[in-house]
């Protein structure tokens, strides 16, 4: 094997692997080593004086997780009443956070050469925080920063 076809090999094997879920009719997706676990609501306590984003701590094995409402912090309509909500754990090297989303979906495996820039209809907050997006056969997936998406707690 010569040096141009180990790198051909190298670019054709760049496919990236996302968590996806949807939050209303919009279909978004995590990197797959970025998360922890999948759950089914769990139920939450409130936390008194925290930011509009935090809905709240679950208790996840013994081990208390902060859960982000996703929705607020997209600046989404809130979840309709009596909805509970399912969670993609994420893991950060200060722990797990939890985000709050309507459905999850599957691991969809994507061509990294097909991702694109954030459409220019993205607008908001939602701009900031989309690291882009790859279209797939019926829809659009849209990628989030998920260190961005947390990087109100610092502030």
């Amino acid at each position: 094997m010569n040096l141009d076809t180990q790198e051909t090999e190298v670019s054709t094997s760049r496919n990236q692997q996302f968590c996806t879920f949807f939050l209303g009719e919009f279909f978004f997706g995590v990197n797959v080593t970025q998360v922890q676990e999948v759950l089914r609501w769990q139920p939450m306590t409130g936390v008194p004086l925290s930011g509009s984003s935090i809905q709240g701590l679950i208790n996840l094995r013994g081990q208390l997780v902060t859960a982000v409402d996703l929705r607020q912090r997209l600046e989404m309509p809130p979840f309709e009443d009596g909805h509970q909500p399912m969670n993609v754990v994420i893991q950060r090297d200060d722990g797990m956070v939890s985000l709050l989303v309507d459905e999850i979906c599957d691991v969809v495996e994507v061509h990294q050469d097909s991702f694109e820039r954030v459409p220019e209809t993205v607008r908001g907050v939602a701009r900031e925080l989309v690291l882009g997006a790859y279209k797939l056969e019926s829809s659009l997936l849209l990628i989030l920063d998920v260190e961005r998406i947390l990087a109100f707690e610092a502030a």
